[in-house]
């Protein structure tokens, strides 16, 4: 029943998105803050499955500026849970597929997100330099999934290195973010519990070259991975309550 409903709820949902959502894009189409006004709308949506998010920010990521966000990818319960995460004047990189998504493929991009083919290296290189061209002229920053794809439940997979060129490009810092495990979540279960989203400190890429980015990424890694665990050991013992 749980189900049902909610799959009414959201179809209800993303039919009001795109049309109103698209008409309000237009007044001025594909501007970053889109992404913050529809990524908390797209949040909001927890609780219509009973997923309690416990959204928590360091002081320093704050007032970082432009910068490159990182969170990890797990299922397409992200949209409801990192979404929340969101910040002001960030847009996402995502696959070019995602265009092709009924409903909220159109919002996506209308939204200004930026689309590359991940399936063309020298396209998906020449939109890292894009990237770095948005972040510097725009003052935008980007949120990218440097895992490339969703995760399913087998912890933090090992990281492209697109992002991290990026923030090195355009010698901005990166900031990771966390969103403990995601595969307790049930749409047919009436309390999913407790989902906690982590924007942690910047990790500072100045004086750093095209030659250390790998050093970069694992760096990340080894600090996401440590958060990951962190998070889901403290989900547990909430969802003991």
């Amino acid at each position: 029943m749980y189900f049902i409903l909610r799959l009414l709820a959201v179809a209800l949902f993303a039919i009001v998105m795109l049309v109103f959502g698209c008409g309000y894009c237009l007044f001025s189409p594909r501007n970053p803050k889109h992404v913050y006004t529809f990524g908390r709308l797209f949040g909001k949506l927890s609780r219509l499955f009973g997923i309690k998010v416990d959204l928590r920010q360091s002081e320093a990521s704050k007032d970082v500026g432009t910068c490159v966000y990182i969170a990890n990818h797990q299922s397409n319960w992200d949209l409801v849970t990192v979404s929340n995460a969101i910040r002001p004047r960030a847009v996402t990189v995502g696959k070019k597929s995602l265009a092709y998504i009924p409903i909220f493929g159109t919002l996506y991009w209308l939204t200004g997100n930026i689309l590359i083919d991940r399936n063309n290296r020298s396209k998906a290189m020449g939109t890292i330099g894009q990237v770095i061209d948005k972040i510097k002229e725009r003052n935008v920053s980007v949120w990218l999934f440097p895992e490339g794809t969703r995760s399913r439940g087998r912890g933090l997979l090992p990281f492209k290195t697109g992002a991290f060129h990026a923030a090195i490009g355009a010698g901005v810092p990166i900031v990771p973010i966390v969103c403990s495990s995601t595969r307790h979540l049930s749409a047919s279960r009436g309390d999913n519990g407790h989902i906690i989203v982590e924007v942690m400190d910047p990790i500072s890429t100045e004086g750093l070259g095209k030659d250390q980015v790998r050093e970069l990424a694992q760096r990340c890694h080894d600090v996401m991975a440590a958060k990951l665990a962190e998070l889901d050991a403290e989900v547990v013992e909430l969802n003991k309550k």
